[in-house]
């Protein structure tokens, strides 16, 4: 009964497919919806600032430049510098 297909873990994912936290931890953005183009378009990411909570980068349409999102990246990369 351990192969079991119908066997689910937690939140009603099979055993197999439930995975920690730590696994989508960095998630980055290939494509996202361009409101000028009108609809989900390949991103550019670029480096906005360094600040103390963690670097800051905005995603930008690769076809109009429009800004589509950003993201607060907190790896810890570069903290110790600054303090």
């Amino acid at each position: 009964m351990q192969n079991n297909p119908f066997n689910y873990g937690s939140f009603g994912l099979p055993r197999q497919a439930t995975r920690r936290d730590s696994d989508f931890d960095q998630l980055e953005a290939t494509e996202l919806y361009c409101a000028e183009c009108g609809q989900a378009v390949p991103v550019v990411k670029k480096l906005l600032l360094v600040l103390p909570e963690g670097d800051k980068y905005e995603y930008r349409c690769r076809y109009c430049g429009s800004k589509v999102g950003d993201k607060i990246d907190r790896s810890d990369m570069f903290q110790g510098m600054l303090r």
